[in-house]
């Protein structure tokens, strides 16, 4: 001390600053008790497996020739039996055959890399639309039940539509078709008529119904009668 001075006394250095007591209620003073962490802690619920895929993995699984396919087969997927046809007509003029029971889908669209039935009209879509074969459940006349392999037709948000029996058919939904069905992509004037190998003999084969009929299923599938 100088001349009586006298000094107070200095901080410690590892004295923690003091705030006020705004700042204090952010922070906690001491070791919290393990019973009490215990107690307040909620039990972490255990993420499920999830063997789905997401994002980029499934975009480039569904990928065909580099390009990224909007359709995707459903679980009732199947090959026909029977052998359908389409018989495109341009007015009066007919137009090769295209056979259409070698696959159990069939991708409509002006994308060449990856349609297997090629539109080229500019109103039609890239991936425009997809006939589907799908092994669907039925009722028979005499009550029993069986499943049969039957044609449907999706419309894939097209821009300008798809037309069955000159009737638009809604985006997203399955169309059951009929033989002798017309369908039209588009403003394309093009028209493809649904026949099969057996049509002129008027034969069927099993399990064929030929009610018009409406599945049930999430997506509501809708059979537009002429």
């Amino acid at each position: 001390m100088r001349g009586g001075e006298s000094r107070s006394p200095r901080r410690p250095k590892n004295f923690p600053n003091r705030r006020n007591d705004e700042d204090d209620k952010d922070y906690e003073w001491g070791k919290k008790d393990s019973n009490e962490k215990k107690d307040d802690e909620k039990p972490v619920e255990k993420e499920k497996p999830n063997f789905g895929l997401s994002g980029k993995l499934a975009e480039d699984t569904n990928k065909v020739n580099g390009v990224v396919v909007k359709y995707s087969e459903p679980l009732e997927a199947r090959k026909p039996k029977r052998r359908w046809r389409l018989y495109p007509f341009k007015g009066e003029k007919p137009l090769p055959t295209m056979y259409i029971h070698r696959q159990s889908c069939y991708l409509v669209g002006r994308d060449r890399k990856i349609c297997d039935l090629a539109v080229d009209h500019p109103s039609c879509s890239k991936q425009h639309a997809a006939l589907q074969y799908r092994l669907m459940p039925f009722e028979r006349e005499d009550g029993s039940t069986g499943k049969r392999v039957r044609p449907y037709l999706i419309d894939l948000d097209s821009a300008n539509g798809t037309f069955l029996n000159n009737k638009p058919i809604e985006a997203r939904k399955y169309y059951e078709l009929m033989e002798k069905d017309v369908i039209k992509f588009g403003f394309s004037s093009r028209e493809y008529v649904l026949l099969h190998e057996n049509s002129k003999e008027d034969q069927e084969d099993d399990d064929v119904n030929e009610e018009v009929q409406v599945v049930e299923t999430d997506e509501k599938p809708i059979k537009v009668e002429e």
